[in-house]
């Protein structure tokens, strides 16, 4: 499948309140297992499940925030879909570190939470990859160095697990056009 990269942030901005999107798996999911989600086609953050205990949350095993509801979800094979428009029995690509495994969804969670918008960028390029999570303890990225780090403790500079994409979808299909998203 899709080949990770690692990024390096170069901001981290409170947005305030949105409509985050809970996904539930029907699966039980390893502390470094995980979705990617991103506000645009360029590329994918890689949000780790909830599998861990923070000082605010116990662990979900078969959960992951994805973040805000405007969020691409990335499929696999070139295809997305919106946050927004995940139900359940989806399947979903889950990236264990090493490789992936299809998860459908039980259940979409849906509720109003705080946000932080994170900007990354592709070593060498212009390009920016950009995801906007809820700021929480319980949402985790991975690191250059393969451990996890809660989104409230990442700054500019942490290098995080992306994917990088080359925008232009329709429909969650891609296509080839001239496009800018930021």
């Amino acid at each position: 499948m899709e080949k990770m990269e690692i990024m390096e942030v170069v901001s981290v901005t409170a947005v305030g309140m949105g409509t985050r999107v809970c996904l539930d798996l029907i699966d039980e999911l390893k502390a470094e297992e995980g979705i990617l989600v991103g506000n645009t086609g360029n590329g994918y953050v890689l949000v780790l499940s909830e599998n861990r205990t923070t000082e605010t949350y116990p662990p979900r095993a078969f959960r992951i925030n994805g973040g805000a509801l405007h969020q691409y979800v990335y499929l696999g094979d070139g295809k997305t879909t919106y946050l927004s428009e995940m139900k359940p029995g989806l399947e979903l690509p889950v990236w264990n570190g090493t490789d992936w495994r299809k998860v459908s969804v039980g259940r979409v969670k849906v509720e109003k939470r705080p946000f932080l918008r994170i900007v990354c960028r592709v070593e060498g390029t212009n390009q920016e990859i950009s995801a906007t999570l809820q700021e929480a303890d319980s949402v985790h990225l991975l690191t250059a160095e393969g451990e996890e780090k809660p989104l409230v403790n990442l700054t500019p500079g942490d290098r995080i697990t992306c994917y990088p994409d080359q925008p232009g979808r329709h429909l969650g299909e891609k296509i080839e056009e001239e496009i800018h998203e930021f």
